[in-house]
């Protein structure tokens, strides 16, 4: 007999617990039987899942390592797909989302704002050289990141030639890398004018997330109103139109001029590690508990069509 889950969540931070726990507490309103699959569980869930002995109608996938195939979270995930389970997101769409090189172009198309970008593939990182009109339109210092990375890895914010590809390469292996021109965000009362914003199945929340501190808090009404922040609702939504995604976050930033920059396009498997928890780093409470509700309700429905 197959043991069938609503929702099962694979996830592996134990400081997310209020996340975890308002995920818990939705199921459990909505009826829904849930299961965390937590680093304890994973390998027997894999194999059952293998087996066949266990199915979950909606897995939420709040861990996996896109640029490792061998990881054990990558491998359940992919293997839930392949299963018909109504994966959110599903692998393949997450990856293509995930991946800047590639999407880059596309949110340039999109009539998005993005930071001049060079665009070199690590084969020919040794030998690579920058042009003077290229030079010229980054410069400098200007920033390179993996075109996979994530968590900062392989980040370098003060790069001043092609030379300091090799300082992103040894942070982080991947195959392309993005060389972009450094913006800088315009001050608002004291603070960067940097946004981390979250796309959750349609709706949006809009947090101000200071770069340089890295702590977060809610943009209020009236803050969207006088500093005429709509935009950044129309780039996420756009950001979710071409990349077909359901849970993710953006970074963007408003320069001087007023123009909203998309720097970092595509965050999934976004961190809910909450402000209780951690002041310094942590989401706004009122985000996360929202983002969770959305979720469960989106589990919901998915279970129902």
């Amino acid at each position: 007999m197959v043991r069938i889950y609503d929702l099962a969540m694979t996830h592996k931070l134990d400081s997310d617990d209020f996340f975890i726990h308002r995920i818990q507490q939705h199921c459990a309103e909505a009826r829904l039987n849930f299961f965390l699959i937590e680093p304890a569980w994973v390998d027997s869930f894999y194999q059952a899942l293998k087996e066949k002995k266990i199915w979950p109608r909606v897995l939420l996938n709040m861990h996996s390592e896109h640029h490792l195939p061998d990881d054990i979270y990558h491998r359940l995930v992919k293997l839930a797909a392949e299963q018909h389970t109504q994966v959110i997101d599903p692998p393949d769409r997450a990856l293509a989302a995930f991946d800047k090189a590639k999407l880059h172009p596309q949110l340039i198309a999109a009539g998005i704002h993005v930071p001049y970008t060079v665009v070199v593939a690590r084969e020919d990182a040794d030998t690579f050289q920058l042009t003077q009109e290229q030079k010229q339109e980054l410069g400098s210092p200007f920033v390179i990141k993996p075109a996979m990375g994530y968590g900062r890895k392989g980040l370098v914010l003060d790069a001043t030639s092609e030379k300091d590809l090799e300082r992103s390469i040894l942070g982080w292996g991947d195959g392309y890398y993005l060389l972009q021109r450094k913006i800088v965000p315009r001050d608002i009362q004291g603070a960067p004018a940097y946004f981390r914003v979250y796309f959750v199945f349609g709706q949006v929340w809009f947090t101000w997330w200071n770069c340089f501190k890295d702590n977060y808090r809610v943009v209020t009404p009236h803050e969207g109103s006088e500093y005429n922040l709509k935009p950044l609702e129309e780039i996420i939504r756009r950001t979710a139109a071409i990349t077909g995604m359901n849970f993710f976050s953006s970074e963007i930033a408003q320069t001087e001029l007023g123009e909203f920059v998309a720097i970092d396009y595509m965050n999934d498997q976004c961190h809910m590690l909450c402000q209780s928890a951690n002041p310094q780093l942590g989401v706004p409470e009122e985000v996360v508990a929202g983002i969770a509700r959305q979720l469960v309700e989106a589990a919901r429905k998915m279970i129902s069509r």
